[in-house]
């Protein structure tokens, strides 16, 4: 794939990037390096590598999924206008 001077402008249009003549055509050139780049990424060869999502290996940190109160309702509900029994109370809205 390869880039010309159009797509170099239309791209920096989209992206609100003022682009003179000469910047323009020097683009073309940068992102035709980088997206031959890209493409010999196509070359290399991943059959049974499994996808990674770091370099290092790392457990996830999980919590149980459990409800709970928040073990402290009455500071939850402390500066509402209006509680009852640890719950918000609000104004009705819909008749």
């Amino acid at each position: 794939m390869s880039v010309d001077i159009d797509t170099v402008k239309r791209v920096a249009h989209l992206a609100r990037i003022k682009v003179t003549d000469d910047e323009a055509g020097k683009m073309t050139g940068e992102l035709n390096t980088i997206l031959a780049f890209v493409e010999q990424l196509d070359e290399v060869d991943v059959e049974g590598v499994e996808p990674m999502t770091s370099v290092v290996k790392q457990e996830m940190k999980k919590r149980q999924d459990t409800v709970t109160d928040g073990g402290y309702p009455d500071k939850v509900t402390g500066n509402a206008p209006a509680s009852d029994d640890n719950f918000f109370m609000v104004p009705k809205v819909v008749e």
